[in-house]
């Protein structure tokens, strides 16, 4: 309940106070454009009524928040306070940041003699629109900046607070990279443009608008992340999965704009080499625009990367440092298989045109189909190779690295996915092959031609490879698993004490069904354990590992093994993970509640999950985004 009167209060908070601050905003920007206050009294008008129903819902709520939190210590490390406070800074900072770019942008352009409404941001903005944005938020910025300060100080368990902390930074590291690689790209492409008569061509507007965004983006960008690297030396930033996360997204992400613009820039070099017959000349003016995109996500690539392994190897932990890494392997790996399954058809495609003698596929004849499929393939079977085979060799090791990688969750579901797909493309093909050569044999209407039933058979036959090679794969590991296992298993010794026959026949019932092969003795608690018994592990019922008797007990203690307690409802015994939960249910049993508890093995509260929820939905859409970026300027140019 708590949680929800939280949410609440603070969601009402957040969207009151922004509704004020834009209506101050606009209340100032109106009574200081004399010309705006005599003709738009609708502005005027809208800015306090903004005002006059925001200041009071604002009021209530947070002082409520302020007042609960002063006398809570849980309500004052709450992660939705946390959240709130976190998130009112960018929803400030960030119009800051905004407004300064835009009188930069527009000052540089001024000064280079050019309009400032070609700026990239604010082009019909005046200086005093921004100087007011940029007074208002930073106001509002500083006195909840100065709560966040005091409420710092003030909190026993910050882990939350500082979970969000790190959520912030990542935010301002990826808006100040953003502002960077655009900056960069309409650089490049200005630095590959050729003075032309064409009107509406690329101008020196191209250059000042790249500028300012440098000058704007870049140290943000360079505060934020050395914020973040200077918080390494703390074991928690270190092996945050956020922080792991962040370098996922960026490492990932650039690495498919950066393969897929290199793909585009090898079919337009192939092309022209080919048949284009352009100009040199408007052949750079061409592919500087594909450049444009290649050189900074490479650059981004080759610099996240580096700092994406050296977050793998702060991880002591082979088998999880390792599966961190598999990760990363299998997506690179399945996206070279797409491209080069997709590349291996389109080449097949071309072949088979030119085999019936048809050399008008575009106007380019065979030359624009034909380096489309060879740039796709010649990009993504390198990727698929250099990544399965890694992949593959630490599958097939006969070591303790080679189970792990054959038991992997991420392998199975990237066998298993491939295989999906390969089905999947096989029946939707052999489908409509079959359907059109009925339909022709019965004498229906259809444009089914030879060169369609050799492309579908083509296709079918790729994706039967594809679905045997994998089967194959996923058949050996499954063979070489189960024999490590079955080995393993046979050695580990369970010892079940009891001290009635229900409670070992259950236990022998459950290892004959999940672990067959493990071998288990039962014996009776009250009797003499014989001098020579080992074993690797102990099961016990909760009743007798809480009332041993002497002879079970000296025995325990000097067993080294592991000692495995079944809960068996013994009456009056609740078996909790923390401190907290003996909390939780010390108040139920004293509100007459029943006690249900409920596994704290967390790091981290619900609200702060639903951060990374937010921050994951922010890393989809940037990836996203930039993945369609990158297919829309190769669908654009014919790859």
């Amino acid at each position: 309940m708590k949680t929800i009167r939280r949410l609440y209060f603070y969601a009402i908070a957040f969207i009151s106070i922004e509704v004020v601050l834009w209506g101050i905003i606009g209340l100032l920007r109106s009574v200081f454009d004399q010309q705006e206050l005599t003709n738009s009294a609708s502005n005027l008008a809208s800015a306090l009524a903004l005002i006059f129903v925001g200041v009071p819902i604002f009021l209530i709520h947070w002082s409520w928040a302020q007042n609960v939190s002063s006398k809570e210590t849980e309500e004052s490390s709450a992660s939705v306070r946390a959240v709130f406070l976190y998130g009112i800074l960018l929803g400030t900072l960030i119009p800051v940041v905004q407004n300064l770019l835009a009188f930069i942008n527009r000052t540089v352009l001024s000064s280079a003699h050019l309009s400032s409404v070609r700026a990239v941001v604010g082009g019909s903005q005046t200086w005093l629109d921004n100087l007011l944005a940029v007074v208002i938020n930073l106001l509002i910025a500083a006195y909840f900046w100065n709560i966040l300060q005091k409420n710092w100080q003030t909190l026993n368990e910050p882990e939350n607070f500082a979970e969000v902390r790190r959520l912030y930074r990542f935010v301002w590291v990826l808006y100040g990279l953003l502002m960077m690689i655009y900056g960069a790209q309409q650089a490049i492409t200005y630095i590959f443009s050729f003075p032309t008569s064409v009107l509406g061509d690329i101008g020196r507007e191209t250059a000042v608008n790249a500028i300012a965004l440098m000058l704007v983006g870049s140290p943000i960008w360079y505060y934020a992340w050395r914020l973040l690297q200077d918080g390494l030396a703390d074991s928690a930033e270190r092996e945050s999965y956020l922080r792991l996360g962040l370098l996922y997204l960026l490492s990932l992400g650039s690495v498919i704009v950066f393969l897929v613009s290199s793909g585009n820039l090898l079919y337009q070099i192939l092309f022209q080499l080919m048949d284009r017959g352009e100009t040199w000349a408007d052949f750079i003016r061409q592919i500087g625009a594909t450049i444009s995109i290649t050189l900074p996500f490479g650059v981004v690539w080759a610099y996240y990367g580096k700092w994406l392994n050296q977050q793998f190897a702060f991880d002591e932990n082979l088998p999880r440092r390792e599966s961190k890494q598999r990760l990363y392997f299998y997506i690179l790996s399945l996206l070279g298989l797409g491209a080069t399954i997709f590349g291996v058809l389109s080449l097949f495609s071309v072949f088979i045109d030119l085999l019936l003698g048809r050399s008008y596929l575009s106007q380019g004849g065979f030359s624009e189909p034909l380096s489309g499929a060879l740039a796709t393939l010649i990009i993504g079977l390198p990727v698929w190779l250099a990544t399965w085979r890694r992949m593959q060799t630490q599958a097939q090791a006969d070591t303790d690295t080679g189970d792990h990688t054959r038991r992997s969750v991420i392998r199975k579901a990237y066998l298993y996915l491939v295989l999906f797909a390969s089905v999947i493309g096989g029946m939707g093909t052999a489908g409509t092959l079959v359907f059109e050569l009925i339909n022709v044999a019965l004498g229906g209407s259809s444009s089914f031609s030879l060169k369609d039933a050799l492309i579908e058979v083509t296709a079918l036959v790729v994706f039967i490879v594809v679905l045997v090679y994998h089967l194959f794969a996923l058949r050996a590991d499954g063979s070489a698993r189960a024999d490590v296992l079955v080995k393993r298993q046979s050695a580990f010794q369970v010892l079940v004490f009891e001290h009635d026959q229900a409670f070992g026949e259950k236990v022998q019932a459950s290892f004959a069904k999940r672990a067959p092969d493990v071998p288990v003795l039962v014996m009776n608690a009250n009797e003499n354990i014989p001098a020579d018994t080992k074993a690797d592990a102990v099961v016990l019922p909760a009743s007798l590992a809480l009332n041993m008797p002497k002879t079970l007990e000296a025995w325990i203690r000097s067993f080294n093994g592991s000692r495995l307690i079944v809960n068996d409802e013994a009456a009056g015994v609740v078996w909790l993970d923390d401190a907290g939960q003996a909390a939780d249910s010390a108040k139920s049993l004293a509100e007459g509640q029943d006690i249900r508890p409920q596994s704290s093995n967390r790091m981290t509260s619900v609200w702060t999950y639903i951060a990374y929820v937010f921050a994951g939905l922010f890393a989809c859409q940037l990836l996203f985004g930039l993945l369609m970026f990158g297919i829309s300027m190769v669908a654009g140019s014919g790859f």
